[in-house]
């Protein structure tokens, strides 16, 4: 089941007539419980409408982890090249911000906004690379697990036993301009886990995540965190209604929350 806002469907639904470049840029996340939901093809497949549109869009990090329906999402979607960062030991590939900011397109596209960098990378976190874009225009979605917020660290802990290392502070969260809950049953979940769909053969390294105990806690964690965020985005719209009547359908979309099953 999908419900959605009309005028809220798409980032830039309300931009004014001002350069895109003399305003901050503008972040969508979407927000899962559990790797396997769909954020990332909920993601692209908004993409590909946007472009529809005429908008300018890079693709800047996808993990698709050979999952072949996100694979063929980026058909037809510009990828931007990785940087390669080399030490000692092995060699990794980041998202390479300096060709972003030169490429400039209207809209970024960045897996995981959790991820810690290489070092290496002008930033430590995949965030941080976030608020710079930002800061300079454009438009970023991303995506993360609800499990990656600073203050669920303790809770989230004592649900699955697991200690989330990279993690987000709430504040960019909270500044988020939208927020999509990607969402699908639990058994559901599990099903694809088991068929293959979430991770190729021996490569699952978060099998003890995947019971339905633990999901559903995580499903109920991220619905009601982003339940908050969403009434957080309505008060900013009443206290605008009071001051400014004029500039609240300008970010009345931000308040849209959207469920969407994935594809089995």
């Amino acid at each position: 089941m999908a419900a959605k806002q009309n005028d809220a469907e798409s980032i830039f639904d309300q931009i004014t007539d001002l350069p895109v470049r003399k305003r901050r840029g503008r972040l969508k996340v979407y927000v899962g419980y559990a790797p396997g939901v769909g954020k990332t093809c909920a993601m692209l497949s908004d993409a590909h409408e946007e472009q529809k549109e005429g908008i300018d869009i890079v693709v800047g990090y996808i993990e698709h982890y050979a999952r072949p329906y996100t694979a063929a999402l980026l058909e037809g979607l510009e990828l931007l090249p990785y940087i390669k960062i080399s030490n000692k030991e092995s060699s990794t590939k980041e998202f390479d911000l300096d060709q972003a900011l030169q490429r400039s397109p209207d809209l970024i596209l960045l897996d995981d906004l959790a991820h810690t960098n290489a070092a290496g990378c002008r930033h430590k976190k995949r965030y941080q690379d976030v608020e710079e874009l930002l800061r300079a225009g454009i438009h970023v979605y991303t995506t993360m697990n609800v499990q990656q917020l600073e203050s669920l660290t303790d809770i989230v802990y004592s649900i699955t036993g697991i200690s989330v290392d990279e993690r987000i502070p709430d504040s960019v969260f909270d500044s988020a301009d939208q927020v999509e809950l990607v969402d699908i049953e639990p058994d559901d979940l599990i099903g694809r886990l088991n068929r293959g769909k979430i991770y190729p053969e021996g490569e699952n390294t978060q099998a003890h995540l995947f019971t339905k105990e633990k999901l559903t806690a995580l499903r109920e964690i991220a619905l009601r965190n982003t339940a908050s965020q969403l009434n957080r985005i309505a008060e900013q719209i009443s206290e605008q209604a009071i001051t400014n009547e004029s500039d609240t359908k300008d970010i009345f979309w931000s308040a849209c929350l959207r469920l969407l099953p994935i594809r089995k």
